[in-house]
């Protein structure tokens, strides 16, 4: 072999593997189909195996080629932070962070954080994307996302994890509710009522947590909708579709036409923690968390 591997072949195969077809890859690259071949071929000599299975209609990736593109793109994203950073360097700017969070967020911490981290270094570029836990926990495994505001049960291998704010849940019913002024509140009284939920996609965990508490109280609930927005069950919930169960900490920063029935007496709660992958090299990490251990409200 008289050649070695640069970061060409492995954008050719990165390609590639996201076409899965030699002709739309050869065409998003701007070369000819031939070359493209030649180059995926130096690429399986030097790691001598197969990356790809060829037949005349199909081609998919081999487990090392699934290998291979995981971290490929683990690499990729890595390059693309690289060049963000020496950019912000070169402007003055300490660093850009890129934050995943949940609605729950912006009521228990994210806006008094980023006004410290802005107080701190003013010049500091931030990103804020409102996503589900699941797309976050992606995200953040890919370095695509550099911290992420959650509500799972345990925090994936790779990733680190403060806990922000643990809460008890809340009933939420429109303000015209026969029960809406209850002071006990008693969920066997709700149980033929509709509910509106968080769905599986906003977290897998946080829906299965609250579905436990219709199983202890017996009963299975009606579920009229499901959306990964808090916004959108309050106003569904005005608007008479159904009641919800949502996070106590939901009924801060919302001016809806809806009141939250305290459930302090059920066992279960849901914790916000902050999640970020430990092998993220962004100098803009330990200023955040330094910021995080000052402003962190005590758990309730």
């Amino acid at each position: 072999m008289n050649y070695q591997i640069e970061l060409r072949h492995l954008h050719y195969f990165k390609v590639l593997a996201e076409e899965l077809h030699f002709r739309r890859a050869a065409e998003r690259l701007f070369i000819a189909q031939p070359g493209l071949s030649r180059q995926i071929k130096q690429l399986e000599e030097f790691y001598q195996t197969p990356l790809f299975l060829r037949d005349k209609r199909n081609v998919s990736l081999t487990n090392a080629g699934v290998y291979l593109k995981n971290e490929v793109d683990f690499l990729f994203n890595h390059l693309n932070s690289i060049k963000t950073q020496v950019e912000k360097i070169a402007e003055g700017k300490i660093t850009s962070l890129k934050l995943g969070f949940i609605g729950s967020a912006v009521q228990a911490i994210l806006p008094e954080l980023l006004a410290n981290l802005k107080h701190q270094q003013p010049l500091i570029d931030i990103t804020l994307n409102e996503l589900s836990n699941e797309i976050q926990l992606e995200m953040l495994l890919k370095n695509e996302l550099d911290f992420g505001f959650v509500r799972i049960k345990e925090t994936p291998i790779g990733l680190q994890s403060i806990s922000i704010l643990t809460d008890h849940f809340a009933l939420v019913v429109p303000k015209s509710h026969p029960l809406a002024k209850t002071k006990k509140v008693n969920l066997q009284d709700f149980k033929q009522e509709s509910f509106i939920l968080f769905s599986k996609e906003y977290s897998k965990s946080y829906y299965e947590l609250v579905m436990s508490i219709f199983q202890d109280q017996g009963f299975q609930p009606h579920v009229a909708l499901k959306t990964v927005n808090a916004l959108s069950i309050f106003n569904l919930v005005a608007q008479g579709i159904g009641i919800a169960i949502v996070p106590s900490s939901l009924k801060k920063g919302y001016h809806t036409h809806v009141d939250f029935l305290e459930l302090q007496h059920i066992p279960q709660r849901t914790t916000l923690s902050l999640l970020w992958n430990q092998n993220n090299r962004n100098p803009g990490i330990e200023l955040l968390l330094e910021i995080l251990k000052k402003i962190c409200p005590k758990e309730s």
